[in-house]
């Protein structure tokens, strides 16, 4: 057996015997109870605001490890659904259907969380006190801020109209509405120049700007329409625009993808930043005060991102508007019964849902441990992971923690490197994680590379 297909049992093995287990009988499950609005002080232990990857899966571990009676955790978020984010990329691929990768939050929200379906107004920690955007007050004991980022479309002049008109080559996976947009685009395209671009900063999975580039190449390909062995006689040219100096921000997956640009005959503009969209014109900075105009027929754009403002503005923010947090503990800096991961936190990782998987069982251990009068002493190390699709059945399964160094489940294993794209780690993109991250991740059992998690 090949170590592909040996990786893709076990992952399959081990889902059979948990899903064998959940057969178990099991109190039948309802929907969480949404909070009156009345204009009111209400008091729990522990206060999560956001309903996100974080946010669900850290109150569903802290329900499941603690010792927390009705209401004890209070869940804050204003959006009606959650969506499964990494799958728009299979979305943008024709890969899924974007409909089929979210559900109804309040649905994902166990009852003995008191949900509060309204947005949060401001912070004051020095009264351990959060404000509703209705007027009402929340008080903790403990305080999880995890909200994510905004993803800002009106970050790049001109792309707000682009993306909402359905007769431009303009799509960005990064947005439910858009998503699917991206499909349509790459497949009507018949020939002209396609642009795929990553924006200086912070981004939500840093490898996702390329991974729509790559399927669009594979696509055009497999249609006649491109050649990476003679691609400057090809119908459709493609480049590639990012603000980065480098395909990707750790050196052993950069060195790989930078030959496979170059092997594609992907033009690459690197430490380009889009700045504005006008018509079938991409205007991009670079150097110092120096633009550069590209025309196009296809553009897939990745915006700009950032901070909430209600988090930016609030005392619990770095200089860069992100919650200012101790890197190994996850604790506030300042305020020790404050905590955040994920999008939202100053943590110099990058930001993805398997992040996420290693952040959370750190962030709830040692908030029980505070709770009990312990030291906080469970660290995080960094590791987080993009599944980097690099064409229609095969993925860089990426791996690493701070400083950029790999951290590879596999790689001893199996003894794979892992930057070698494999069909068996496009199965886990495509198959897999979807089906494990709403089956198990965000109902606290799923622990990413630590596999299923024990009360």
């Amino acid at each position: 057996m090949s170590s592909s297909q040996l990786l893709v049992t076990t992952a399959a093995c081990a889902a059979r015997r948990s899903v064998i287990t959940q057969l178990a009988p099991a109190a039948v499950r309802t929907f969480a109870s949404v909070a009156n609005v009345n204009p009111t002080t209400r008091n729990h232990k522990v206060v999560v605001v956001g309903g996100g990857s974080a946010g669900l899966t850290i109150s569903h571990q802290l329900l499941r490890k603690g010792k927390f009676s009705q209401d004890d955790i209070a869940i804050v978020d204003p959006a009606e659904w959650h969506h499964y984010q990494p799958g728009w990329t299979l979305v943008g691929g024709g890969l899924k259907n974007k409909e089929q990768l979210r559900k109804p939050l309040k649905s994902l929200i166990d009852p003995k969380l008191r949900f509060y379906n309204t947005e949060l107004a401001s912070f004051s920690p020095d009264s351990n006190t959060v404000t509703l955007d209705n007027g009402d007050k929340l008080t903790y004991e403990h305080l999880v801020v995890v909200p994510g980022i905004k993803v800002d479309f009106n970050s790049i002049k001109g792309l707000q109209d682009a993306l909402s008109n359905p007769d431009s080559g303009v799509s960005s996976i990064y947005g439910y509405d858009t998503c699917d947009k991206a499909d349509r685009t790459i497949k009507a395209l018949k020939g002209g120049q396609a642009i795929f671009t990553q924006p200086m900063g912070v981004v939500k999975c840093a490898g996702a700007p390329q991974k729509i580039m790559w399927l669009a190449l594979d696509h055009w390909k497999k249609s006649g329409l491109y050649d990476p062995a003679n691609p400057s006689s090809s119908p459709i040219h493609i480049t590639f625009a990012t603000g980065l100096p480098v395909m990707f921000g750790v050196p052993k997956y950069s060195a790989v993808l930078e030959k496979l640009r170059k092997e594609r005959g992907v033009e690459g503009l690197f430490a380009h930043d889009l700045v504005e969209i006008n018509g079938n014109d991409a205007v991009f900075s670079h150097g110092e005060n120096q633009k550069l105009t590209r025309k196009f027929d296809l553009m897939h754009v990745t915006p700009k991102m950032g901070a909430h403002a209600f988090v930016k503005s609030s005392p619990l923010a770095n200089e860069a508007g992100f919650v200012d947090v101790d890197e190994e503990t996850l604790r506030h800096k300042k305020w020790k019964n404050v905590w955040s991961a994920g999008d939202a936190s100053s943590l110099p990782t990058s930001k993805t849902a398997a992040a996420i998987t290693a952040q959370a069982p750190v962030l709830v251990k040692n908030v029980l441990r505070s709770m009990r009068g312990k030291e906080a002493d469970e660290e995080y190390d960094g590791y987080t992971s993009c599944p980097l699709l690099t064409e229609y059945g095969k993925v860089l399964l990426a791996e690493f923690k701070y400083g950029g160094v790999p951290k590879e489940t596999f790689g001893k294993a199996l003894r794979i490197d892992q930057a070698v794209p494999r069909r068996a780690f496009y199965h886990l993109k495509k198959d897999f994680f979807p089906w494990v991250y709403y089956k198990y991740m965000v109902k606290g059992t799923w622990g990413g590379p630590k596999g299923w998690l024990r009360d």
